[in-house]
């Protein structure tokens, strides 16, 4: 699966873009400023649904306008699956999809992501879809210099990444976080109307047992998916950061059981391992190990206990809104005391075993995005990451300056890429793999200068990404 041409209304700080891609390495250069980051963004949003940069999606919309438009076309030998958000149900997404499956034709996915309100998707040009329809089905994962506020950051952060993944691991994902994060809203405005209220609050306290006995059944669910996000990623989580901090047990049990995928990624010598671990905290922690399906009352307990203290405050002191993730080092918090060249292979192992999990249990190989990360890397780090991204079909990178390109040189064959390999200008892997001359090398200063230009040639390109045409 690869983009071949992507196209930005209102997007950021784009007010119109028509890019082409190519498959293998697409490297996007130019000055700070000019928007590199906005284009690779604009990717992870179609793919995941939300952007690793903001929370809402108001800054995602160009200032003064009421929305920004997505456009992709989508193509590769490889079948996109109809991983529809809402089920068997949504048939229109499914016939959509399934068209282009058949006969190998491009797919242009669209999201509309409104300044307010909901936001929409299109396939093909097709009927009006949710934006979860169409979450997942372009899979992505991005390095970037935040990375390493995985470990050290507030909870917020390791949240979206939970959600992230869920977006692209588990089907009905982003419905059941929607559900519950709109029951969540509803039940804080009720708590803030109780806090005002005087007099008779019967009325109000009758609709707060209402509401709270929809957001444990929602918090409830959202809570098990994101358990098993965690179950899924935990081994491999752990067992790239041993590969990558560079050690090994003699006898590892894990030892040359790791996919195809890692092996590419990743060198293969090792010395005694560091142990790395990453575990789930929600905050309904009674729904983990609950086999008598008690869970419900409990939680219903729990918040009858904190009910005043949600009253005086207008505020839902306990659901998945409140849940984190750990990161132990030999058995330590990571954040506390890990190193900073700890915590950066700590992230990136998190966001390798992202990549492999997806890979395992969809079968299509995601998109890679390295935004302006080799500036935050060691030598050693930075070659890790080279090496992983060489071996997969598509990537993006940013940097600053034509001096600041990576150089794939030295990466040995079995690196050059899968289906391609990196830099390539095939699929099918004619063209040898030689540093970055193969690569698609984007002027985003030349780009930005066209994009303003309003020539007949953008506009026409526009026009026919709307209409579902292929690049």
């Amino acid at each position: 699966m690869y983009i071949s041409r992507l196209a930005l209304d209102h997007f950021r700080s784009w007010e119109h873009c028509v890019v082409d891609f190519a498959p293998g390495v697409n490297i996007l250069h130019g000055a700070n400023g000019l928007g590199k980051t906005n284009i690779v963004e604009a990717i992870e949003v179609l793919s995941t649904g939300s952007s690793h940069r903001t929370s809402s999606a108001l800054p995602l919309v160009e200032r003064g306008f009421t929305s920004a438009t997505i456009r992709a076309n989508v193509g590769g030998s490889a079948a996109i699956e109809a991983r529809t958000e809402s089920g068997a149900d949504d048939d229109e997404a499914a016939r959509a999809d399934g068209k282009a499956n058949d006969h190998l034709h491009t797919t242009t996915y669209e999201a509309t992501i409104a300044a307010r309100g909901a936001n929409r998707a299109r396939i093909n040009g097709g009927s009006s879809l949710y934006m979860r329809d169409i979450v997942g089905r372009i899979p992505s994962v991005s390095f970037t210099p935040e990375d390493q506020r995985l470990v050290t950051s507030d909870p917020a952060m390791r949240r979206r990444f939970l959600d992230q993944a869920g977006a692209l691991l588990i089907p009905g994902y982003m419905n059941r976080l929607q559900t519950c994060t709109r029951i969540a809203k509803q039940r804080a405005a009720l708590l803030k109307q109780l806090e005002r209220t005087e007099g008779d609050t019967n009325a109000a306290l009758s609709g707060l047992e209402i509401w709270t006995g929809q957001f444990i059944e929602a918090g409830i669910a959202l809570t098990a998916d994101r358990n098993s996000i965690i179950d899924s990623l935990s081994e491999p989580f752990a067992a790239i950061y041993d590969r990558l901090a560079g050690d090994r047990l003699a006898g590892d049990k894990t030892a040359g059981n790791e996919s195809a995928v890692v092996k590419a990624a990743i060198g293969s010598e090792h010395q005694p391992a560091h142990k790395a671990r990453l575990a789930y905290e929600p905050s309904f922690a009674e729904v983990l190990g609950d086999s008598t399906g008690d869970a419900p009352a409990a939680i219903s307990r729990h918040f009858q206990r904190i009910y005043p203290g949600e009253v005086a405050r207008g505020l839902n002191l306990i659901g998945p809104h409140r849940d984190d993730m750990a990161l132990e080092l030999e058995g330590m918090p990571a954040r506390e005391f890990a190193s900073n060249g700890e915590m950066w292979t700590m992230a990136l192992a998190l966001k390798m075993a992202l990549f492999e999990v997806v890979v395992r249990t969809s079968g299509v190989t995601p998109i890679v995005i390295l935004d302006d990360v080799f500036a935050q890397l060691d030598e050693t780090r930075r070659g890790q990451i080279l090496d992983f991204a060489a071996a997969q079909q598509q990537v993006f990178i940013t940097v600053a300056a034509r001096s600041d390109i990576p150089d794939f040189n030295g990466l040995s064959d079995s690196d050059k890429g899968l289906g391609g390999g990196l830099g390539s200008a095939s699929l099918n892997g004619d063209e040898a793999f030689d540093g970055t001359t193969n690569a698609n090398i984007i002027d985003v200063a030349q780009l930005k200068a066209d994009s303003h230009d309003g020539n007949d040639q953008l506009i026409a390109q526009l026009q026919a990404m709307r209409s579902g045409g292929g690049a």
